[in-house]
C-alpha cells in the first residue's frame, strides 16, 4: 500500500466517525464495553488514555463504591470515560447523582428500559445519555424522550444479550435513526468489522471481549488464557430447559459450571413437580444459581465453575497485550479497509 493510499485511509476513517468522536471527545470512536468486574479503573483509564472511550461497570456497587472507583479511574486519566449504570439498580437515583458530581460527561443506561425521568435528570445534570435499544421502535421512542446517542449490540456479544445478530440491527436501525449518533457492538474483533459498520451509517463501535486479554485487564490469567484458547463456537448462550422456567439468556464459555446448571434445572423443577417447592421458590433457586459467578470466575480464576462471559469474537483473542497496542491495531485495520 502506498503511502498516499494510507494517508487516504486514515482521512477516510477519521471523516467516517467524526461525529462519534466529537461525541465521546476522543481521537478514535471506539468505547469500551461495560463488563462487570472487568471494566474498572485499570482497563477503563487504559482504553482512554490511548484514544479510545473506557466505560466503567457500576453493576452492583454501591453508590460508595462507586464513588471510589470514579475518582480512582479520574486519577489515572484526564481523558473522558463514562459510567454503564443498570436501570434495575435499587440506588440508581444515587449513582446518577455521584456521576453528577464527578462532572462524569456521558452516563451509559443498560439492563432495561430508564425511566424519562432518569435521562433528564442526567442531562440535566450536564452530562450525555447512551441508551441501548433491541429495536427500532424502542430506538425512536428513546430519542423522543431525549437520548443523546444510542449503542446497538447483537446476540454475538457476551454477557447478558437479546435474541437478533449485530448485522441484522445494524441493518434495521442504522438507516432510520439518524437523528442521534449510533454505535454498533456485538461479534466485533477487527478493525474491518468497524469500517463496514461505519460505512452503513455507525457513529462508531463497542467492543468488550478484545480488551480482556489487555495487559491493563485485572482478570486472573486463568479467566484471559481460557478467552486465548477458546474459538467463536465456544462462546454459547445458556440452555434454558422448561418455558415455564425462563432463563435470562447468557453468552459465556462453555464449561462445567454451564453442564451443571443445566443438571439443577432439571434438579429443581423435579422438586417442584413432587410439590418440595413451590412455584416462586423453584424459580429463585434456578436464578441463584450463577449467584457470584461471574466474579468467581473473574477475580478468583475459577474457569470451571464460574461464569465465563465472552462474545463470539473470543477466537480473535491470541494474545495478551497493551491496551494502546489494540487499539492502533483496529484503527489500522480499519484505515487499510477504508483505503483498499
Amino acid at each position: 500500500m502506498t503511502e498516499t493510499t494510507s494517508q487516504e485511509g486514515a482521512q477516510a476513517l477519521e471523516n467516517a466517525w467524526k461525529r462519534g468522536c466529537e461525541f465521546l471527545g476522543t481521537d478514535y470512536a471506539i468505547l469500551g464495553g461495560a463488563m462487570s468486574w472487568v471494566s474498572e479503573r485499570n482497563l477503563v483509564s487504559a482504553i482512554s488514555n490511548a484514544g479510545g472511550f473506557g466505560v466503567i461497570a457500576c453493576g452492583a456497587m454501591t453508590p460508595d463504591l462507586l464513588d471510589q472507583e470514579i475518582q480512582a479511574t479520574k486519577e489515572l486519566t484526564d481523558k473522558p470515560f463514562g459510567v454503564n449504570l443498570i436501570t434495575m439498580h435499587p440506588d440508581l437515583e444515587q449513582l446518577v447523582d455521584i456521576c453528577l458530581k464527578h462532572k462524569v460527561g456521558h452516563v451509559v443506561l443498560a439492563g432495561g428500559l430508564p425511566a424519562k425521568t432518569t435521562i433528564l435528570k442526567v442531562k440535566e445534570g450536564g452530562a450525555k445519555t447512551i441508551c441501548f435499544t433491541p429495536t427500532l421502535a424502542l430506538g425512536k421512542k428513546l430519542v423522543r424522550t431525549g437520548v443523546d446517542a444510542l449503542v446497538i449490540e447483537g446476540m454475538e456479544a457476551g454477557g447478558h444479550i437479546g435474541p437478533v445478530s449485530t448485522s441484522v440491527l445494524a441493518q434495521e436501525i442504522l438507516p432510520n435513526i439518524t437523528d442521534v449518533p449510533v454505535f454498533v457492538a456485538g461479534g466485533i474483533g477487527r478493525g474491518e468489522a468497524i469500517t463496514s459498520y461505519l460505512r452503513m451509517g455507525a457513529a462508531g463501535c463497542q467492543l468488550g471481549t478484545r480488551f480482556v486479554c489487555a495487559d491493563e485487564c485485572i482478570a486472573h490469567p486463568a479467566f484471559k488464557k481460557a478467552f486465548m484458547r477458546a474459538s467463536a463456537r465456544d462462546a454459547v448462550t445458556t440452555v434454558q430447559v422448561d418455558p415455564q422456567f425462563p432463563v435470562i439468556p447468557v453468552r459465556a464459555l462453555n464449561n462445567e459450571g454451564a453442564q451443571k446448571f443445566i443438571e439443577t434445572q432439571h434438579e429443581v423443577i423435579g422438586k417442584y413437580r413432587s410439590g418440595e417447592l413451590d412455584l416462586e421458590a423453584a424459580q429463585l433457586e434456578i436464578e441463584h444459581y450463577w449467584a457470584g459467578a461471574l466474579r468467581r470466575a473473574v477475580i478468583d480464576g475459577d474457569v470451571e465453575f464460574g461464569s465465563v462471559m465472552a462474545g463470539q469474537s473470543v477466537g480473535m483473542v491470541k494474545k495478551e497485550q497493551p491496551v494502546a497496542e489494540i487499539i492502533q491495531e483496529l484503527v489500522g485495520e480499519a484505515q487499510d479497509a477504508f483505503a483498499a
